[in-house]
């Protein structure tokens, strides 16, 4: 609690108008305006006294993005905000770091009423919220790195800014655009998800943007496209990456612009589309070898949202095989319940290169060999992971070179007998399979 003579300051760098001095002054908030090109900002903090700091962004040019956004970075114990106007005309990775860098986001104009309860609970007069998960749509797990993607999940949502979602295949990069989509103004409004590699290279155009009658062979009425059919909500690319060079004009088009138009048409259409992206290819990489468009990766770039593989997030394996387990049995009748201990020591310690997605899989196949209650780590196919006792596999503890050549070695004793390898190894026939096409092995002795 505050003493009798602190204060409760906001120090605003940028230029408030009076309605927002004079909201902020009837919940007792002193307004402060700071000056990024003063030594240290004007932040300072006097004994007792509650200091938060808001950077924006609505008028402010390069210059003063790129000294907010290292005042940011010197005063990393104090909470800072973030206001930006919805349309902001800044270059993003300034825009970016600033936001990276608050804890929370409003647009102009501002929700007073929602900036002064954040204020208020930054000052204590409210519990910090326990539940990072009570209203996020389709995200489990308590593990750090998946409260680290709900805090940015509910700071990104209700700004209407792209957002770039990266990670491995199988992280559920899906899922984080759905919530995004969820918790933001536009849920009510069409979310549209396009798988972009999916997309035949000469209707990628007529598919996003939609075409007129006659515009091309076998165009034989006017389409519209997944853009303006979902007008008002949000679209998101996955894989944007395999987008060919014309439609990523298009697209860089909508987005600067606001506008598109259909293929054999002349007329711009005006829209109003959240456009979200996911990939899990390296963009920036792209982009030096000219594979794809350096102002649309910034244009795309100005939020991100990393979603952590599955081996990064540990401690949320086992409840998401559960999760997993029990909604499957509420689809098909199985017998299977639960996981037993050596299944659970196997499903924690596996390095799950497919991660979320192989989970799944792995889980639903379990749920339909096992012959009873618990699912045992062989229905899991998970044999080698176990550490190996006497006699179990060996294969446990090879580092990747040896289990190749110990492998490749019982293949050609064996005469390429799946079954009699499985059985010299002491595994399943079906991880003899899933070892092959690890290493890349043919099934036939070509020796």
């Amino acid at each position: 609690m505050n003493n009798d003579t602190s204060i409760r300051c906001l120090v605003w760098f940028g230029e408030p108008t009076s309605i927002e001095r004079a909201r902020l002054a009837q919940a007792g908030w002193h307004t402060r305006v700071g000056d990024v090109s003063a030594q240290g900002g004007g932040v300072g903090i006097r004994r007792g006294d509650t200091v938060v700091a808001m950077a924006d962004v609505r008028q402010a040019g390069i210059e003063t993005l790129r000294s907010m956004a290292k005042l940011m970075a010197d005063h990393p114990r104090i909470p800072w905000l973030a206001l930006l106007s919805n349309d902001t005309s800044v270059q993003a990775p300034e825009v970016e770091r600033v936001l990276r860098a608050s804890i929370d986001f409003f647009t102009a104009p501002v929700d007073m009423h929602r900036l002064v309860e954040t204020l208020g609970k930054l000052a204590g007069d409210a519990p910090p919220q326990v539940s990072a998960y009570a209203d996020v749509p389709g995200i489990t797990g308590n593990s750090p790195a998946m409260m680290a993607v709900v805090a940015s999940l509910r700071k990104y949502a209700p700004v209407d800014l792209p957002v770039l979602v990266t990670g491995e295949t199988g992280t559920g990069k899906e899922v984080a655009a759905r919530a995004l989509h969820k918790l933001s103004p536009r849920r009510d409004r069409p979310f549209a998800a396009i798988n972009c590699g999916a997309l035949p290279a000469n209707l990628v155009q007529s598919e996003l943007f939609g075409h007129e009658r006659g515009a091309f062979t076998g165009a034989n009425a006017r389409r519209v496209g997944h853009f303006e059919a979902a007008a008002g909500g949000t679209v998101f690319l996955d894989e944007v990456g395999d987008l060919p060079p014309d439609a990523q004009i298009s697209l860089l088009r909508l987005l600067q612009e606001g506008t598109l138009e259909r293929v054999g048409s002349t007329q711009s259409i005006k829209l109003d589309v959240r456009v979200l992206a996911a990939t899990h290819v390296d963009l920036e990489k792209a982009v030096a070898q000219g594979r794809f468009r350096e102002d649309l990766y910034y244009r795309l770039n100005v939020l991100r949202l990393r979603m952590p593989a599955l081996r990064e997030r540990a401690d949320d394996v086992l409840p998401l095989a559960q999760i997993f387990l029990d909604n499957f049995r509420k689809q098909h009748d199985c017998h299977a319940r639960t996981f037993s201990a050596l299944a659970r020591k196997a499903l924690r310690d596996f390095s799950w290169p497919g991660n979320v997605r192989e989970l799944l899989n792995r889980v639903q196949r379990a749920a339909v060999v096992a012959e009873g209650a618990q699912i045992s780590v062989a229905d899991l196919d998970l044999e080698d992971v176990v550490a190996p006792k006497a006699g179990h596999s060996s294969l446990g503890l090879m580092r990747t070179s040896a289990e190749r050549d110990a492998v490749l070695a019982c293949l050609r004793e064996s005469r390429f007998n799946i079954s009699e390898c499985a059985r010299r190894l002491k595994v399943s026939r079906v991880t003899i399979y899933r070892l092959c096409k690890k290493h890349q092995l043919v099934l036939e002795d070509t020796h």
